[in-house]
């Protein structure tokens, strides 16, 4: 068994181990966690009646805007910190619990405006209820953080899956007795305290008394820089969708909806993992300039060449697509779709500038990076808003063009990567997607009428296209070498004997 140094360090060991081991492992709970969602779905949707779910949905952007100040940031302060001690984890663990208590008890304050605003009481209802997640969910933030600290990923994908196994259960055995929001709301509860228990038990770590001490005042700091930038994000994410809302109606917003959820609802099942196994991991290797950038270079090569073949073909075949996915009464939202693809083409590359900001204790540009990226974005929906949503879609993915060189600019000024290592490992990929995106459009007539076969064959033509664009770079030539040893070291594991490994180790 390797040996831990204290409660809040990692196990010596490899780090590359860990990090595979806990992408495969986190991959595993995510997928566990979007069949339990899928499954939730198609199963509450036949036991509850339509009015309910619009119950839920009420609150949903009170609980939203409140969640962006629910830890404050201070789970990331505990996992990127160097060192830290219980002293300091045992002040933040109150700080979460004290923050959360204001905030359920303004929960419950704002509950009969939300109640009035609406016409609904149920609502009200709902939103006061939800403040006692709110306090369990605190209660599990800085658990959480010492065992993704420790690395141990492997145990927080086996909570998080029983978690929501647990939270469907119980939301489906609630609606067969009583077919009400309530199935969903103690659905939800079952999650939470499911998760809570698990972390509680298996970080092996229990708060004292809380104790003010000065050398938490840079945690805090910390927090405060990512709360900044996470409320500006919030405010950049929703605002197209309000303008939208408001200048052309219901219709509109709902064909711009379903295609923005569409495109980043894929591409966040592989960024949003991968963040919780990167910060700590890159956390962990800033006294090592060489092996932090290795580090994020291949797995943003890896990142890239998942994802923006993919994105190609949604962008050059999304009549095709929308259709075929959402119905064909959806088919206003194809041009949107592919206004918004050419975002989605950069979204890959920038969103993982998160991991950098955090794990290098960046918060504070990190938060005055969200604040551009607001007001910017804000001129581009201004811009696009009097041409629909298309326009606005359109203006968004324009804007995404012109901030992605400032942001690396802005972020390579100091730490282990610099934008000419991003330009260098990107630039294959992003090369290799837009010409994939040009050849689909021109060989539109040469794929079949059907639709399935038409995107089957267009996603293979797809990877094989940018691969091979990819391959006339170095960086590309490298990315699919590492691709390869992986994919090798992957079949060698399936067919080797039970003891090799263990007798190799």
């Amino acid at each position: 068994m390797r040996a831990r140094r204290s409660l809040f360090e990692p196990a010596e060991g490899s780090l590359g181990r860990a990090v595979g081991w806990g992408a495969v492992t986190t991959g595993g709970a995510q997928a566990v966690r979007l069949g339990c969602q899928i499954a939730s779905v198609i199963v509450l949707s036949r036991l509850l009646p339509p009015e309910q779910f619009g119950i839920v949905a009420m609150a949903a952007p009170v609980l939203a805007f409140v969640g962006l100040f629910q830890d404050l940031g201070l789970v990331e302060a505990t996992i990127q910190r160097k060192t830290i001690t219980h002293a300091e984890v045992n002040l933040l663990f109150w700080i979460n619990m004290f923050i959360s208590v204001v905030l359920s008890g303004l929960m419950i304050a704002v509950a009969p405006l939300i109640a009035g605003f609406y016409g609904q009481p149920a609502a009200g209802v709902l939103l006061a209820a939800t403040s006692v997640n709110m306090v369990v969910g605190s209660a599990t933030s800085q658990h959480y953080a010492i065992l993704a600290r420790r690395m141990e990923f492997g145990w927080t994908a086996v909570i998080d899956s029983v978690a929501a196994v647990a939270g469907l259960g119980t939301a489906i055995v609630w609606a067969l007795f009583d077919p009400t929001f309530w199935a969903l709301y103690a659905g939800a509860l079952a999650t939470a305290v499911c998760g809570c228990s698990g972390m509680w038990l298996l970080s092996g770590w229990r708060p004292g008394l809380p104790r003010w001490i000065p050398e938490a005042s840079g945690l805090v700091r910390f927090g405060a820089g990512l709360t900044g930038f996470n409320f500006a994000n919030f405010f950049t994410r929703n605002l197209d969708n309000v303008l939208i809302g408001r200048y052309w109606g219901v219709g509109e917003l709902g064909f711009y909806d379903r295609a923005y959820k569409l495109l980043l609802f894929p591409l966040q099942q592989i960024t949003n993992p991968l963040a919780r196994v990167m910060v700590p991991a890159l956390s962990r290797l800033n006294e090592e300039p060489e092996r932090y950038r290795h580090a994020f270079v291949r797995v943003i090569r890896m990142v890239l060449m998942v994802t923006l073949p993919g994105v190609a073909v949604g962008i050059a075949l999304s009549d095709v697509l929308i259709p075929f996915a959402l119905g064909e009464e959806w088919a206003e939202s194809a041009r949107i779709f592919q206004a918004l693809g050419f975002a989605g083409l950069m979204q890959p590359l920038n969103n993982p500038v998160g991991w950098l900001f955090i794990s290098q204790g960046r918060s504070t540009e990190f938060m005055r990076w969200g604040i551009f990226t607001a007001v910017t974005s804000v001129a581009a929906f201004s811009i696009g808003l009097p041409y629909g949503a298309t326009g606005v879609a359109a203006a968004y993915a324009v804007s995404e063009y012109l901030r992605t060189p400032l942001l690396w600019s802005y972020l390579g000024r100091s730490g282990p990567v610099q934008a000419d290592h991003v330009l260098r490992a990107a630039l294959p990929w992003m090369a290799g997607s837009h010409v994939v995106v040009a050849l689909l459009w021109a060989a539109r007539s040469l794929l079949p009428d059907t639709a399935l076969p038409a995107l089957l064959l267009a996603t293979a033509g797809a990877y094989v296209g940018t691969c091979a664009v990819a391959a006339l770079f170095p960086a590309g030539r490298e990315a699919l070498r590492d691709a390869g040893m992986l994919v090798a070291r992957l079949a060698n594991r399936r067919q080797a004997p039970r003891g090799a490994g263990s007798a190799q180790a």
